[in-house]
């Protein structure tokens, strides 16, 4: 499922494809010439290409592709319904559901959190004291290392000191 690339009839140095029983769909690029059986294709095939030069079977299972060299001619009605509606692709479609479940899945897993939390008195006081004792070792620990470090500084600044005036 899926579209084939606009650019795809660029490849210098392709000499055969075949993309047949892909499940394609949408609209066929005007620089393609390839067997395009068995797909999903839809709307008018493009005139002024190398499409026109195949025989109708490398369209065959395409039901809804028109145009030349198909017997079935393209309608502005069929053109119309064949077109996908303004704004709304199958990729918005699945950008919209990957986001309501993350939506879904967050706020199952806050409510979840949170109601154990609130419900359960057992958990709620280990938790909160876990949550103290990683903020008291944070603190000691930045402490700790700042001090080191100030020790480091006044260190070196003494003992360039010490040197200048045994000079």
């Amino acid at each position: 499922m899926g579209n084939i690339p606009k650019k795809i009839g660029s490849m210098k140095e392709l000499e055969s494809i075949d993309l047949s029983q892909n499940h394609l769909s949408g609209k066929i690029p005007p620089s393609f010439h390839l067997d395009l059986s068995y797909n999903n294709f839809s709307v008018k095939i493009p005139s002024g290409t190398q499409l026109q030069s195949f025989d109708a079977l490398s369209y065959i299972g395409n039901p809804q592709l028109c145009g030349d060299p198909l017997p079935k001619s393209c309608t502005i009605e069929e053109e119309y319904l064949n077109k996908s509606p303004i704004g709304k692709k199958e990729d918005d479609y699945k950008s919209s559901s990957f986001y309501i479940g993350m939506g879904v899945g967050f706020t199952t897993s806050f409510c979840a959190i949170c109601g154990t939390l609130f419900f359960n008195r057992t958990y709620r006081h280990a938790y909160f004291r876990f949550v103290d004792y990683i903020k008291d070792w944070i603190n000691v620990t930045s402490m700790l290392k700042m001090t080191w470090l100030l020790k480091k500084v006044k260190g070196c600044h003494l003992s360039k000191r010490k040197t200048s005036l045994s000079s």
